[in-house]
Order: C-alpha cells, then sequence, then structure tokens
C-alpha cells in the first residue's frame, strides 16, 4: 500500500510539472506574438511630419523632381555626410532672414502688382562653392539673403493653333461596314463601296450633315468678310485703313443690313425648304381661308389672311412666334378677295357684292364704298353689275380693273380716293382673271381661252391671242419683271410664256416654254416668287395638291397641306406661306434666300 501511494504521487508530480510546463510554453509564445504584433505596429507608425527619422527612411523613395523642390524650399542638405547640421542651420537661418512678404505673393484679383506675379524663394544652389565650405555663418546669411529670386509657377506658352480637345486612337484602324447597314448606304460614293476606314467614315458623315443642313447665309457671309479682311490687312500692313474703309462704305450704302440684294442661283430640281410654327397659330381661323398675302414691302414683315368667317387678321411673322397684330371684322361682305395695295398703305376687300371694303393700315379705319358703283339703278338687278370678285391693283397702284358681267372690264381711278369708274373695256366673252403687264398694260383671260391686251390710255386692245391647247383656262399670273407668264386651266395643266407674250409686237400665237402637268385636277391658285425662280401651283380639289414648278423633292407624299386654298412668297421670298381650308396658314422658309 505504501509502494502504491508512493507511485501515485510521483505520477502526480510528474503530471503537475508538465502541465506546469505547457503554461510557460504558451505564456511565452503570446508574450513573443504580442512583441512581434507590437514591433510590426511601431514600424507601420508613421513619423511624425518633418522629422529627421522621416527624411532618413525615404530618401532613398523619392524621385529628382521631390527634391528639386525640397531644395527649393529647405535648401540643399545632405545625411550621409558630415557638416549636415551646419548646412540646414545656414538655410534655416536664410530663411528666418526674409520677411513674409518677399516669400509669399497673396493674390486678392486687384491685378498683376509692380513686384513679382509669382512665388518666389531664395535658391541655394548659387552659393558660393568657397563660401558654402568656410564656416563663417554671417558669410552665409548674407549670400542667401542677396540671391537672385527664382520663379516656381512660369506661366505656360498657349498655341497658336486650335488643337482638338480630345481624339480616340480606334479611329484610324476601325473599320465601318457602310453596304450592310440601310441607313449608311447614303454614305456610299459608288455602288461598291463597303468597309471604309474610321477617318473617310468620319468625313462621310460630316458631308452627309452638311449637306442636309446647310450653312446659313449670314454664317457664310461673315466668314467671307473675315477671310476678305484678313486679306487686305496683311497685302496693305495695316488694319486701320481696312476698317475705315469698310466703315464708309457700310455707311454710305442705302441698302438693309441683314440682308441682301444680290441675285442667287438656285440648284437644278431640288429646294431647300423647313417647317415653321404656323403663321397664325395664335389666331387661328375656324373656317377655310381665301386669301394670304404678305406685305409688299420687305421691311414690313405683316402676313394678312382672310377667312370666310368674314375676319381679316394681321401676323407679324418673324419665323418663331408670329405674334397675332389685329383682327378686322366684316359682317357686311362675305369676301373671295383680299389684296394689298401696292404702296402697303391699304387692304382692299371685295366679294360677291355690288360694294367694296377697304382698311387702311395707318390710321386703322375701315370704309365701304356706295353701291351702284358704275352709274347702274341699284334698284334694278339686271341693270348693273353686283359682283366684284375679280379684280386687280395696276403696277404702281393708280388704278383698278374690276371684271364685270357680259365680258366688261371697269377701270377704276384709284387716285382719286373715291373709287370713281373713269373708263371701260369690253372682250367678246366672260372675264376669268386680269393681270397687269405694267402701269398702262392689262391682260385678260376669257373663257374661250383667248387672251386680250389693252392699252388703258387710249381704252383699246393691242393684241388677241390663244392660249395653246385652246380647252378650260381659268387662271392667269405674271412675274414682277414681266418675264413669264403662266396661265392654269381645269384640267390640271399649267402652260408657261415668255417674255414674247407681253410685247405689242410679238408672235400671233406664242408658244409656251414648258407645259406643267403635274396636277391632274383644275388649278386654283399660282404665284410666282420675287425673281421668278419658283412657280407655285395648287389646286383646292383634292388634297396636298400644291407643286413648285421645277422642284421634285418637295413637297412630298407625307407632306401635310390640306385641301389649299391660296399661296404667296414673302418680298424676298424667303417665306412661303399655304392656306387652306381648315384655317391654318402654313409657313415655310426657303434657306437658299435666307434662315430667320
Amino acid at each position: 500500500m505504501v509502494k502504491h501511494s508512493k507511485k501515485r504521487q510521483r505520477l502526480k508530480s510528474e503530471k503537475e510539472s508538465k502541465h506546469v510546463a505547457s503554461l510557460g510554453s504558451k505564456v511565452n509564445g503570446l508574450s513573443k506574438k504580442h512583441q512581434r504584433r507590437k514591433s510590426e505596429k511601431e514600424s507601420k507608425r508613421v513619423a511624425p511630419l518633418g522629422s529627421k527619422v522621416y527624411g532618413i527612411l525615404d530618401e532613398n523613395e523619392k524621385d529628382e523632381e521631390e527634391k528639386r523642390l525640397e531644395t527649393l524650399l529647405f535648401g540643399q542638405f545632405s545625411t550621409s555626410e558630415p557638416g549636415t547640421e551646419r548646412q540646414e542651420n545656414t538655410a534655416s537661418a536664410g530663411l528666418s532672414n526674409l520677411l513674409d512678404s518677399d516669400l509669399f505673393v497673396i493674390d486678392d484679383g486687384a491685378g498683376p502688382s509692380t513686384t513679382s506675379d509669382y512665388l518666389t524663394v531664395p535658391s541655394c544652389n548659387e552659393i558660393p562653392a568657397e563660401e558654402s565650405q568656410s564656416g563663417n555663418k554671417e558669410d552665409e546669411s548674407q549670400t542667401l539673403t542677396s540671391n537672385t529670386a527664382v520663379t516656381v509657377n512660369e506661366p505656360i506658352p498657349t498655341p497658336r493653333s486650335k488643337n482638338v480637345a480630345w481624339a480616340d486612337p480606334d479611329d484610324a484602324t476601325i473599320q465601318v461596314s457602310i453596304a450592310s447597314d440601310p441607313r449608311l448606304r447614303k454614305l456610299r460614293n459608288a455602288p461598291t463601296d463597303d468597309e471604309i476606314g474610321g477617318r473617310d467614315y468620319e468625313a462621310r458623315l460630316r458631308r452627309q450633315y452638311e449637306k442636309i443642313n446647310p450653312v446659313p447665309n449670314w454664317a457664310s457671309t461673315a466668314r467671307d468678310d473675315l477671310r476678305g479682311k484678313k486679306r487686305r490687312r496683311s497685302s496693305q500692313g495695316s488694319d486701320n485703313e481696312d476698317n475705315g474703309g469698310h466703315l464708309s462704305g457700310l455707311l454710305s450704302s442705302s441698302g438693309t443690313l441683314l440682308s441682301s440684294d444680290r441675285p442667287k442661283t438656285l440648284p437644278p430640281n431640288e429646294i431647300s425648304i423647313e417647317r415653321l410654327r404656323d403663321a397664325n397659330q395664335t389666331a387661328n381661323a375656324e373656317t377655310e381661308l381665301i386669301s394670304v398675302k404678305f406685305h409688299p414691302s420687305p421691311s414690313v414683315p405683316v402676313l394678312m389672311t382672310a377667312g370666310k368667317d368674314r375676319r381679316l387678321r394681321l401676323f407679324n411673322i418673324d419665323g418663331h412666334t408670329n405674334p397675332h397684330l389685329q383682327s378686322v371684322h366684316f359682317p357686311e361682305l362675305p369676301a373671295t378677295t383680299a389684296l394689298f395695295h401696292p404702296t402697303g398703305s391699304s387692304i382692299l376687300l371685295t366679294g360677291n357684292r355690288p360694294f367694296y371694303c377697304t382698311y387702311d393700315l395707318h390710321s386703322g379705319a375701315c370704309t365701304r364704298s356706295l353701291r351702284g358703283l358704275w352709274g347702274s339703278n341699284s334698284g334694278n338687278p339686271d341693270g348693273g353689275d353686283l359682283s366684284m370678285e375679280t379684280c386687280a391693283f395696276s403696277s404702281n397702284g393708280d388704278y383698278l380693273a374690276v371684271a364685270g358681267r357680259r365680258g366688261y372690264i371697269h377701270l377704276v381711278d384709284w387716285r382719286r380716293g373715291g373709287g370713281q369708274v373713269v373708263g371701260s373695256v369690253k372682250m367678246n366673252t366672260a372675264v376669268k382673271d386680269l393681270h397687269w403687264a405694267g402701269d398702262n398694260r392689262l391682260l385678260s383671260l376669257g373663257s374661250d381661252c383667248e387672251i386680250y391686251q389693252w392699252d388703258i390710255e387710249s381704252h383699246r386692245c393691242l393684241r388677241r391671242w390663244k392660249d395653246d391647247g385652246g380647252f378650260g383656262s381659268t387662271i392667269m399670273t405674271g412675274s414682277k419683271g414681266n418675264n413669264y407668264l403662266a396661265i392654269g386651266s381645269t384640267t390640271g395643266l399649267v402652260n408657261l410664256y415668255g417674255s414674247d407674250s407681253f410685247g405689242e409686237g410679238g408672235p400671233s400665237a406664242p408658244k409656251p416654254l414648258k407645259t406643267v402637268e403635274n396636277l391632274t385636277t383644275a388649278i386654283s391658285s399660282m404665284c410666282f416668287n420675287h425673281d421668278a425662280q419658283i412657280l407655285a401651283i395648287t389646286s383646292q380639289s383634292k388634297r396636298d395638291q400644291l407643286k413648285l414648278a421645277i422642284f421634285y423633292n418637295w413637297p412630298t407624299l407625307k407632306t401635310p397641306l390640306g385641301h389649299v386654298t391660296s399661296v404667296d412668297f414673302s418680298p424676298r421670298s424667303d417665306y412661303v406661306v399655304i392656306g387652306n381650308t381648315r384655317g391654318r396658314a402654313l409657313l415655310y422658309n426657303i434657306r437658299h434666300f435666307g434662315l430667320k
């Protein structure tokens, strides 16, 4: 028993010793691990800014630019050679003797100062080698303070030519297939073109954009003027004379500053046109528009619309908002014709009544004429004319020609203000339309397709000839310069004659220069633009019946025109307005003559 107890005590003591040893090893391991972590944290701890330890540890990691900046700011010293403390003290002593105004410049926005425009500090690199080796700190400090200032921020020279802001290097290597995509086929120069480079693709896209959106006239004119000025300056060597000559020419000219009266030749077959807001959008008519007319003066951007609601409306056409100016109601006259006087002072309205109404634009007064204008008995309906639907002013506005019954054409002297009839001429058939070819020459179209040419002074017929084809001629109009005469018929054909149709000694039967066959229904209105390069032809019988001779790209099948009743060009042809039966005045801009 004693033996077993001793054995148990020995085993117990061995176990206790092993347990203590294991605990000691664990404690030692934990302490070593803790010390290792503590040392790592201390090594990772960032040294204070400006301490010598930080500079010594990172000296090898600094690049040349950082070392140069440190040299400019703190002076040049070496930590690996003796004498570092002396040079360090020298640099600090030199900086301590400088004023703050010499070290820093505050930008207060008041403009350039009389001293230095940049931050300047003394340079330690310019210390003479002999003085840097000497131990006299006073001489070193004097040398530091007397050194030349060095500019830190030097101005960057600006390039003379403009560079692109960003360029994609892949544009030179990319390949684009323009034949596989239907939207890109328009970029091909030939039917066999397929893959092109990135640069060529960019150039073709730019060309297509400029084709759809051409440069406005005002921009190209300004660019040409700028190039002309540069050429004159380079040839004369002075821009003062050029500016003086340009200014004197501008002041001596009586033309407008916003547009030019130089003739413009339109490209054949295609016209550039843009849809704008409706001219009467601010005061839309509820019924059919019987007439849309621009003011005859180019300096007065006014449009007149007359509807079957017996109202006359005026609009200021600016191409953007087109504000409504005024509305005038004529309850007693269902007007079918509305005309500006050639001087632009008044508006004439006529209809299926034996009187007319005028509206004075200056005074705003509305005047109605008396009944029985031709001296007939107003109580007897068969004794006189009861309608003034067909009428036309002479070129100077002195006379008004009114078509009467049984082929009569009455001449009204408009200068006297009372609308007095001074004479009449008679055709063999009913009068269909009238057109003035000057101040004293009047053309009239009869129901038998014959055209009469009258001399107003002598009241005699100078010439008679028949329209080519001779069937259904109902409407006639001419250009302002008497270069062309257009005659439309009920079959949709329009014969275009030259200047020989106006002269007294012309051929007995003039031949048309061209016959326009685009429309197939009766022609309701026609109009030439100011230089007779465009002829607008409309028909009210069917929808979207409008053609611009001889342009084929507009209007298209998707152009929403409706049933067109009237059309007119502005005095410079920068606008064209189209009236329809829905009471809308559609406004378009012809880009060839100007972009508003």
